[in-house]
């Protein structure tokens, strides 16, 4: 059973039953109270809610104390759908939608709405008056694009599959920036000024980034000014030091002989934490005891997530001891062993990569194939097939790469043969997609035109007059030819990945919801945080490799390769690795 939802400006709204199609099952009705209607009929049948965004609704359920077990999100797969038909980057909303329909002209989408890309308003704001301020959504239009969509989505495999798991993903993204990471802000001050020294006030620097800076001017010498935020003054000393570099990037520090390079790179680190995760992220961040970031699901093209602030992707290595689970409680921390790998190794078929990808450390399974050089001081042979694996994932093809990906061509001729087909059609401007459907974005006309010339294959008028081996082709259009072509061999596997992330997310949800109290609190592409009771430990991490083969069977059905995931049970976040 599905019902549409219409959200009103107040606590209100609109409901209405729906066939599995799409097609009304009853008529609509209004509803007082939306939050307890949809309580109350979440109880009785936990139906499919079909609205227009997770992501403006859900938040608004939550904080009203109430959770679903499913939705479609119209947005979301209005999106995937217009992706699939090579028309990424058109408006989503259900507006848009609407007047696709019926030929007349498509609105823009409106801008982000409350707590959608301002999380500073949900921290500081009043939430409720937000939600009665918010506009109106129409009933009639969400059952009709809702109808339409179901219609696509009948004629494309797998696809039913994808817009569920990220319709999942939406309310899962909702409940972690809801519930929030557990994070101890004693522990982040302390931290901080352990590293920086105490917290300074009127936007002066630390006090061990001052330290540092002056010792920074005084190897350069007493005639030389340099501030070591500006790039340009420091290209300038080294320059004036008679030791000119390109830029100031820590791999260029790294060759440069001067007393000034290793108090420059502690610097950088050091002012990137503070820039990026000091007191002022703590005070916007962080509270009542929880990092609560603001997660975009498919923020990008791949299907990977975003943030709209906060850097919840990138929780640096230093600052996991804050993430502290509750007296009582611990951290479930899980990841996805060498996923993406495993992934190809399960879309290629190829059974000897496949039997290699049954055990646990797949480039040490695959290590037989690469003959090592360890005696002589070379790269191992686990080293070698990881590099091999990536280079053949990722584009690879300098070096030592260009060997071993020619013994992985030979030793595992499917999967080689599926990324490099995925990279001839990226170069030919052809779309490409993941297991599910979700579609990469076409290339650009810039693209289009600076390429074409040298396209015989597309073009047979031009092949006439051109030269035979292709070589007068600018640089720069074989430039662009490789570089779309290094995206599309990656972007099946990784899409794929997100995939396959997105269908554990909804099965952990799920199994999570059956155990009570235990909460997903982090998702980072491969990797999960549940806080859960410590007596549940053992639980939840039973529910994670539950998940995971579900995960595995739903998109890959009867495949040898496994997808292990790494389970430790922590106080803190920091003690998981």
């Amino acid at each position: 059973m599905r019902i549409a939802v219409a959200a009103g400006p107040g606590d209100g709204g609109e409901l209405r039953p729906l066939a599995e199609d799409g097609s009304p099952a009853g008529p609509g009705y209004a509803a007082a109270d939306l939050a307890a209607e949809i309580a109350a009929r979440e109880r009785e049948s936990a139906p499919r809610w079909v609205w227009a965004s997770s992501a403006r609704l859900y938040p608004r359920l939550l904080r009203a104390g109430v959770r679903v077990a499913r939705c479609h999100d119209l947005e979301l797969v209005e999106n995937l759908l217009l992706g699939h038909a090579g028309r990424y980057g058109e408006p989503r909303s259900v507006a848009a939608a609407w007047a696709r329909l019926h030929g007349r002209p498509v609105p823009p989408d409106p801008p982000p709405a409350h707590g959608e890309a301002s999380p500073q308003a949900p921290l500081f704001g009043d939430d409720e008056a937000a939600d009665r301020a918010a506009p109106s959504d129409d009933l009639g239009r969400i059952v009709e694009v809702h109808a339409a969509q179901q219609r696509a989505i009948a004629g494309l495999d797998g696809f039913a599959l994808l817009a569920a798991a990220e319709s999942a993903g939406s309310l899962v993204a909702a409940e972690l920036g809801h519930d929030g990471l557990p994070w101890s802000a004693a522990e982040h001050d302390a931290l901080l000024t352990e590293l920086l020294g105490p917290r300074p006030s009127g936007g002066l620097r630390p006090r061990r980034l001052q330290e540092l800076a002056d010792r920074i001017g005084a190897a350069f010498g007493p005639r030389t000014h340099v501030n070591p935020d500006s790039p340009a003054q420091i290209l300038k000393a080294f320059a004036a030091a008679g030791l000119p570099i390109p830029s100031t990037r820590a791999h260029v520090l790294k060759r440069v002989d001067h007393p000034a390079v290793p108090l420059l790179l502690e610097y950088k680190e050091l002012a990137r934490l503070h820039a990026a995760h000091g007191w002022a992220w703590l005070d916007t961040w962080v509270r009542d005891g929880r990092f609560r970031p603001e997660y975009v699901v498919g923020g990008v093209v791949s299907g990977r997530w975003a943030t709209n602030g906060g850097g919840a992707l990138q929780i640096p290595r230093v600052l996991r001891r804050a993430v502290v689970a509750d007296p009582g409680w611990c951290l479930v921390v899980a990841d996805a062993a060498q996923l993406e790998p495993r992934v190809l190794a399960a879309l290629a078929g190829d059974r000897a990569f496949a039997d290699a990808a049954a055990h646990g450390d797949l480039y040490a399974a695959l290590s037989d194939a690469f003959r090592s050089d360890e005696a002589a001081g070379g790269l191992s042979a686990r080293a070698k097939a990881k590099l091999a694996l990536l280079s053949a994932m990722y584009g690879g093809g300098t070096g030592e790469a260009v060997q071993l990906l020619g013994v992985l061509k030979s030793r595992f001729p499917d999967a080689f043969e599926y990324v490099e087909a995925a990279a001839r059609a990226g170069e030919r401007g052809r779309l490409v997609r993941s297991l599910l459907g979700r579609t990469c974005p076409p290339p650009s006309a810039g693209w289009r035109e600076l390429t074409l010339a040298g396209d015989d294959e597309r073009d047979p008028a031009r092949a006439a007059g051109a030269p035979p081996d292709g070589a007068r082709r600018p640089a720069t259009a074989a430039q662009a030819l490789r570089s779309r072509g290094r995206f599309t061999r990656n972007f099946v596997v990784q899409a794929t990945a997100a995939d396959w992330a997105l269908a554990l997310l909804g099965s952990l949800r799920r199994r999570l919801t059956a155990l009570g109290p235990p909460r997903l609190v982090f998702f980072q592409h491969d990797e999960v945080i549940v806080h859960a009771p410590a007596e549940l430990a053992d639980a939840v991490a039973e529910a994670v490799r539950a998940s995971a083969e579900e995960a595995r069977r739903l998109l890959f059905g009867a495949t040898p390769v496994a997808f292990p995931m790494e389970i430790a049970v922590v106080d803190r976040y920091a003690d998981a690795k």
